[in-house]
């Protein structure tokens, strides 16, 4: 009777250290109402009594219940299949526990977005990853699931194709899924960061190959939002008048706006490629352009025009820097002085340059300046700079730093003037 208190039949808690066991792995998912009845048709490898709790078999697959998004009766999502070890459904099961599956395409997501290679990105790229990163992940699948619980050996090439295709043409919604419009444009920039992603994965052993090579990108309606001349001047002449406003006023609008149009335009420049301008660039025979994308280096030279804007821009940041009770430290290297700085005396980066313009175009709307269908954007200056420069096709391909003609045929969008034919 001195030892009832280590009987293993009596129901409240002991303490003597003879009953200590150290418990089986996944004993603490195992503990049911119940005992689960031998199932013939579970995979010979798989001990069942063994069993993780939550884990149920059907239909060649492997399975968990999951509350509905949309309220309701659960839903069974599937979360392996016939070749799965016991070993990997209990850290399926604890995963689940956790919150955080192992070997799912969201797992792959997260240690990406926490590896050093994509910390090196740009703010603006880690940014658009992240979102592309949740769309994929929150993608629901014809059963109910969600694409980002996916294990990865269950990500295919032809997986990847249709969800592309899915993408890019669109789908009606279902009693599980979401209608999607057509968007061609996102679902190529979807596939590159999920092919960037698995490379990284095989790279760094998360995953054995990458399932998006090989899988065709859907075509993209070449779209582009170029001013017109009237608009143009239009709109670059109401910019300076707000930018001439008292800053933080009713109105007003940043006075780097008008002079980053003209060099936009004509040095054909991209707003990040604005933006990065420094001391370095301005030669005495025109700017240098440092380009993006692949693309060469320009020098366009001075006009008055040109002249002005890098004149204004100038003028600005010395009168942000020599403030009363303002000690900025000013660069001594030349290339690190930046032309584009915020009133702390940093420079501008894309996401604020871009914000800035998505507040003055409409602002521009709403006046009259130009009607809705004229709106533009940033970019669309450098496809009014190609299709204004003088000259053939070869000199506009050298202008806007055009490795291939192909590119330029993307910019330049003048209507050639040809001759009629000379009968014989």
């Amino acid at each position: 009777m001195d030892n009832v208190g280590c009987d293993k039949r009596i129901s409240w808690p002991c303490h003597c250290s003879k009953s200590r066991t150290a418990p089986r792995r996944g004993s603490h998912l195992m503990a049911r109402g119940r005992k689960r009845r031998f199932n013939p048709n579970i995979p010979g490898h798989i001990e069942q009594e063994a069993l993780p709790k939550g884990i149920y078999w059907e239909n060649g697959r492997w399975y968990m219940h999951e509350d509905h998004p949309d309220g309701g009766r659960q839903v069974k999502r599937t979360v392996a299949f016939r070749s799965a070890r016991l070993s990997e459904l209990h850290a399926i099961a604890e995963s689940r526990l956790r919150g955080d599956v192992r070997g799912t395409l969201r797992y792959l997501f997260d240690r990406f977005h926490e590896a050093s290679e994509f910390k090196e990105l740009q703010h603006d790229t880690q940014k658009d990853y992240r979102r592309y990163a949740d769309t994929l992940a929150n993608y629901v699948r014809k059963d109910g699931s969600k694409l980002g619980g996916v294990q990865l050996e269950h990500i295919t090439t032809p997986v990847v194709q249709r969800l592309l295709e899915t993408f890019a043409n669109g789908r009606p919604a279902t009693r599980l899924q979401q209608a999607l419009p057509p968007t061609p444009s996102k679902a190529n920039h979807l596939y590159r960061y999920l092919r960037r992603t698995l490379a990284w994965g095989v790279r760094h052993g998360y995953c054995k190959e990458n399932p998006a090579i090989g899988v065709l990108q859907a075509k993209e309606a070449k779209a582009f939002r170029m001013p017109t001349p009237d608009a143009f001047e239009a709109v670059l002449q109401f910019a300076r008048e707000r930018g001439a406003l008292k800053p933080h006023t009713k109105g007003s609008f940043p006075s780097y706006l008008p002079p980053v149009m003209v060099l936009a335009y004509s040095a054909r420049l991209r707003g990040i490629e604005v933006c990065s301008l420094t001391d370095a660039h301005r030669l005495e025979h025109g700017v240098h352009a440092s380009r993006r994308k692949g693309s060469r280096d320009t020098l366009t030279t001075w006009d008055a025009h040109m002249t002005e804007a890098w004149e204004a821009l100038l003028a600005r940041r010395s009168e942000i820097c020599n403030k009363p009770g303002r000690n900025f430290p000013i660069p001594m290297k030349p290339e690190e002085r930046f032309f584009l700085i915020e009133q702390t005396g940093n420079p501008i980066v894309k996401s604020s340059l871009d914000s800035a313009w998505q507040r003055f175009i409409p602002a521009a709307i709403r006046d009259g300046v130009i009607k809705s269908e004229e709106r533009f954007s940033l970019h669309g200056l450098k496809h009014r700079g190609v299709t204004d420069t003088e000259g053939n096709r070869g000199d506009k391909q050298d202008a806007a730093g055009h490795v291939s003609s192909s590119m330029t045929d993307r910019y330049d969008h003048e209507l050639p003037v040809v001759k009629p034919p000379r009968r014989r």
